[in-house]
């Protein structure tokens, strides 16, 4: 079956096209270049991994609760609607709130790639455009690895949020260099890790999900130091003018990546009450505390990169989510990248103990 087949509503068309500004920019000069970046970039180069081999596809996983995340995750949990369902119900709602969840993962990771092609072709130093290429293998990698998941194991998938596609324009259409970094390294990867990891944490131990995430975080926080090396400096060097219009798109697009998370689709693909399930999301501390952790990320970063003026102070104060700029960024990061070390230590040690037990029994047969 096609992909058209598994959407719960098939988009009129299966392609997009948005008008991409700016200028493509070569560079004559292939010595020099920051050593950080050169650094990421050998990393980058390191770390490339295959979808198809180190993640554990034959693993099981329930169509019913793809993630294996427990109901208090679910955004309806302890409503009304959540209440007056029987099991069949709730099984669904489980499989279509965390479809929904995964085709936006989906479908913003396409959008990394073509925005990591896009700095690969607008950056004027020879030494990010290195870097960038080897995002956009992650991104490819990215996209395989989530739509096998949603093919394979869920067999359902939704179509791009319109607050994520909204941005996505938003960012690709502006000619100004900076402006992917800012809208897809900083912003929507930013936001894209703390969600990850919230699912990675909460997914069962041994799931396929949990490895998935894990490894595909390894990648992101690369991405996200990639962003904050590349601005830091450059936005230094702003104009007042200049920094205000950054400022300004931080501010719109962290509305519009709140609002993301709602998930309305899924309300009225299931037949739901959509106005009484949006405002049981808006208002359950639950939903509040991890719409605020969403922006654990993107908050210190923006600090660090200057981007720090009253008008997205005021933002962040109003979304409840100000002090997280005196988080440790750089020791988030190095968690996040971890976490996929961990695991793969784990699987390790199992295999050889697997190995260690197969031969005592061949010794014993012989």
């Amino acid at each position: 079956m096609t992909t058209r087949d598994k959407y719960t509503a098939a988009p009129e068309s299966l392609s997009w096209e948005v008008p991409i500004a700016g200028s493509a920019r070569f560079n004559w000069e292939y010595d020099q270049g920051r050593a950080r970046l050169l650094s990421l970039y050998q990393k980058g180069k390191d770390k490339q991994w295959d979808a198809q081999s180190r993640i554990d596809w034959s693993k099981d996983v329930d169509p019913m609760n793809p993630i294996g995340l427990p109901d208090e995750f679910h955004p309806l949990f302890g409503s009304p609607m959540w209440e007056a369902a029987d099991e069949k119900r709730r099984a669904e709602m489980r499989r279509h709130s965390q479809a929904w969840q995964f085709s936006q993962f989906l479908h913003g990771e396409q959008g990394a790639m073509v925005c990591a092609a896009k700095i690969v072709e607008v950056v004027p130093d020879v030494d990010a455009k290195f870097y960038a290429a080897t995002q956009a293998m992650d991104e490819a990698r990215h996209v395989e690895a989530f739509s096998r998941f949603l093919h394979e194991k869920v067999g359902l998938v939704y179509p791009i949020n319109t607050n994520l596609s909204a941005l996505l324009e938003d960012t690709l259409r502006d000619s100004r260099w900076d402006m992917p970094y800012l809208g897809m390294q900083v912003l929507i990867e930013g936001l894209a890790l703390a969600a990850f990891g919230v699912q990675r944490d909460l997914a069962r131990p041994d799931s396929l999900a949990k490895q998935l995430l894990a490894y595909v975080m390894q990648d992101e926080a690369r991405h996200v130091a990639f962003g904050r090396i590349s601005l830091k400096d450059y936005y230094s060097e702003l104009t007042t003018a200049e920094r205000d219009e950054r400022e300004e798109f931080v501010v719109e697009a962290c509305y519009l990546m709140r609002d993301r998370f709602r998930g309305e689709e899924v309300f009225e693909t299931l037949g739901l009450d959509v106005k009484a399930c949006s405002e049981w999301v808006e208002t359950a501390p639950m939903m509040s505390q991890f719409r605020a952790h969403l922006f654990s990320r993107i908050v210190p970063i923006v600090k660090d990169i200057g981007l720090w003026g009253d008008k997205v102070q005021k933002a962040f104060r109003d979304m409840g989510v100000i002090e997280m700029g005196n988080s440790d960024i750089d020791a988030l990061m190095r968690a996040d990248e971890e976490q996929a070390e961990a695991l793969d230590k784990a699987h390790a040690d199992m295999a050889r103990r697997a190995a260690e037990v197969d031969a005592v029994i061949a010794a014993g047969a012989g």
